[in-house]
């Protein structure tokens, strides 16, 4: 991830992700199968079809995971840095996961 702040936004523009972060393809789990992850993606781990520069190789493809298509990237969940991303994606993870009863 590079960390390189976001340039000053105008609120008029659609919310775009930071090339490079791939927080949202690191961080968050996904729990069904796509193309390449038969068993979906634990969180934390990093999706397959990101390559060495954090840029997913679906991207507007058909085979792209539904959560991926669906996901929006937006300032309270993506911060001001990639690694601000990463902190706030793993903390939402965390926060919406299921818990298993002993």
């Amino acid at each position: 991830m590079t960390d390189v702040p976001r340039r000053e936004r105008n609120p008029l523009e659609p919310f775009a992700c930071r090339i490079g972060c791939g927080a949202c393809c690191i961080a968050p789990s996904i729990t069904t199968p796509f193309a390449g992850m038969p068993n979906g993606k634990r969180a934390g781990e990093r999706c397959a079809h990101l390559d060495d520069g954090n840029r997913c190789r679906l991207f507007g493809l058909p085979e792209r995971a539904r959560f991926c298509v669906e996901l929006r990237p937006e300032p309270a969940m993506c911060g001001t840095t990639d690694t601000e991303a990463m902190v706030i994606l793993t903390r939402l993870e965390a926060a919406t996961s299921p818990r298993t009863l002993p």
